[in-house]
């Protein structure tokens, strides 16, 4: 569940066989994202349930198979159909992020995932030629601003430390494709960037910045969007989400120190969102390197046990909020 492949060749274990060392690290693809927590919810309620807990609220354990490829035929589609309506759900856990402190993340937002395609159409003629309006030219004029903008919201990172990378727009250069062979100017080429729009940016002013840009580098240049999500609110972490307040208080009673964050990436907590429902992403995996879809992904054993046991605690005090 919620993995991504593997390079066999690059690990100290095999992959798939969640092997121990002898400091109790479990290595295996999936055992920070997100074999982990799903396992470790399950603990959580078979304790509860041989334990005899009651809860107010009926708890739901949902497992899609698409999250690392978009969640569009999992969860997106999922909250759209009246099974999940019939849920009546109120509040969501899903997944955070292992810390390196002592510090447990929990994020209550994310950033809108925007893939956009660069077609970008010029002069096209033989390469000992300097024609005007070359699709080699807009694209040259595409990068400086793409990557000045880049550069802004990099240094914006360095300079404030009360800020984390899911608090600023990233820009990232992810494909160039184009041309034919090596003398011929090609009349088309295409420029791939992935972007992660910070919460408080304007989407519509940002596409219009976008569209000015295509126009200032000459023009004819087609967006795109192989991915293009829309903003989505924010879960309160205030009074007037009861959840929040339930799940707040518990950590607070267990001694852990916490710190609210937007998720750098894309959780299918979006989804859960987009429905109105509140959702929390939180991984108890604290005092480990964050190692999700790394090679020799790992989690200490004392680390996962630690997370069953602050989920007996957590999953009733959300429940019975």
């Amino acid at each position: 569940m919620d993995v991504v492949p593997v390079f066999p060749e690059m690990w100290k274990h095999k992959p798939f066989s969640a092997d121990i060392d002898k400091d109790g690290k479990i290595y295996a693809r999936g055992t920070q994202d997100m074999k982990c927590v799903g396992m470790q919810y399950l603990a959580a309620i078979r304790a509860l349930k041989s334990g005899g807990a009651t809860l107010k609220r009926t708890l739901h354990v949902m497992y899609v198979p698409d999250e690392e490829i978009g969640g569009h035929l999992g969860m997106e589609a999922f909250v759209k159909t009246d099974d999940f309506k019939k849920l009546n759900a109120g509040f969501s856990l899903d997944e955070g992020l292992a810390s390196e402190t002592e510090v447990f993340p929990i994020f209550y937002a994310e950033r809108s995932i925007w893939q956009i395609h660069f077609k970008i159409n010029g002069n096209a003629g033989h390469g000992s030629l300097l024609l005007n309006n070359t699709a080699g030219e807009k694209l040259h004029y595409l990068l400086d601003k793409m990557m000045a903008f880049r550069k802004a919201e990099s240094l914006r990172l360095q300079l404030n430390p009360q800020l984390n990378i899911g608090d600023v727009t990233t820009v990232n250069l992810t494909r160039i494709n184009g041309g034919v062979q090596s003398n011929v100017i090609p009349p088309q080429l295409e420029a791939v960037f992935d972007i992660r729009l910070a919460v408080h940016i304007d989407h519509k002013v940002f596409e219009k910045q976008l569209n000015q840009w295509c126009k200032e580098a000459g023009g004819d240049i087609e967006l795109e969007f192989e991915q293009k999500e829309p903003k989505i609110e924010a879960t309160k972490l205030d009074d007037s989400n009861i959840y929040w307040l339930a799940f707040k208080k518990c950590l607070d009673d267990l001694g852990l120190h916490c710190g609210t964050r937007v998720f750098p990436g894309g959780t299918d907590s979006r989804y859960i969102r987009e429905a109105g429902i509140p959702s929390i992403g939180f991984s108890p995996m604290n005092n480990t390197p964050v190692l999700l879809h790394d090679h020799n992904e790992f989690i200490k054993a004392d680390t996962y046990l630690q997370g069953i046991e602050i989920y007996k605690k957590l999953i009733p005090a959300v429940a019975n909020a």
